[in-house]
């Protein structure tokens, strides 16, 4: 596959997240069903860490078992690199919450287009890793794998603009504007990290940017969280986050039935 056409194809994978942008602009929703939408949203950060920290292990997995035959460099590395990038993405958030959004903040808390705009970050970093197994398998020569890959991570993508979307509902509508850069933040990295993955293989460069994921959504997470204890709805908020990891595991189902 041509680096045009692995490109092309790549940022189709990553624009799917506009699918579930448009829920933000639905008017007049209810307090139950605003808590539910944040509960699912954080129901599908939980299952994104869970799948983040699983891919970000197999090649410190992959170098430790080299580092047992006494080539501990590269398990070193990544290591530095994972413990690093986590540290980066919770932190550098925290930092820059406290710096910066916080003298912003209403009642000591991020606004509604504030939170959007963090998950819609941390979306992105893990959707730049998604576009380097793209440009990889493309690379690669294994055009089958990275059809595949495509069309998954179109799919899984489509669910995480419910995610974006979600503190969004129940206020002003968002302009198409904001919906439109929240989705190129989430969704625009697939894109660069597809020519990214399809000029370069590196495990390094794979590790950091799932790394960074990891601890920006650690960050999103916990305001979710303290969000959602606001509505005092703990039953819905539960089943909110249950469906919320359904739908996450369900499309990475999909791609491990389909092969990836």
């Amino acid at each position: 596959m041509s680096l045009f056409s692995t490109v092309a194809l790549g940022m189709i994978a990553g624009l799917t997240i506009f699918i579930g942008l448009p829920v933000a602009r639905i008017r007049n929703l209810s307090r139950p069903i605003h808590a539910f939408l944040n509960a699912l949203a954080t129901g599908i950060l939980i299952f994104l860490l869970w799948d983040i920290l699983s891919r970000a292990s197999e090649p410190i997995n992959q170098a430790l078992d080299m580092a047992k035959k006494g080539d501990a460099a590269e398990f070193v590395t990544l290591l530095v690199l994972f413990v690093g990038g986590v540290g980066v993405g919770l932190l550098g958030l925290v930092y820059f919450d406290q710096m910066v959004i916080r003298p912003r903040k209403l009642g000591g808390e991020a606004s509604p287009f504030q939170l959007s705009l963090m998950i819609a970050t941390g979306i992105g970093l893990h959707n730049f890793s998604e576009g380097l197994a793209i440009g990889q398998a493309s690379r690669s020569g294994a055009i089958g794998l990275a059809t595949l890959l495509i069309v998954g991570f179109g799919l899984h993508n489509a669910t995480e603009g419910f995610g974006i979307a979600a503190p969004l509902s129940g206020t002003k509508p968002p302009s198409w504007a904001f919906l439109a850069l929240a989705g190129l933040i989430g969704g625009g990295p697939t894109f660069l990290g597809t020519v990214l993955g399809f000029s370069v293989q590196s495990s390094e460069v794979f590790v950091l940017f799932l790394a960074l994921a990891a601890g920006s959504i650690i960050y999103v997470i916990g305001e979710l969280w303290h969000l959602g204890h606001r509505f005092q709805l703990p039953r819905l908020a539960s089943w909110g986050i249950f469906l919320g990891l359904l739908a996450g595991y369900g499309t990475d189902l999909l791609l491990t039935w389909a092969g990836i």
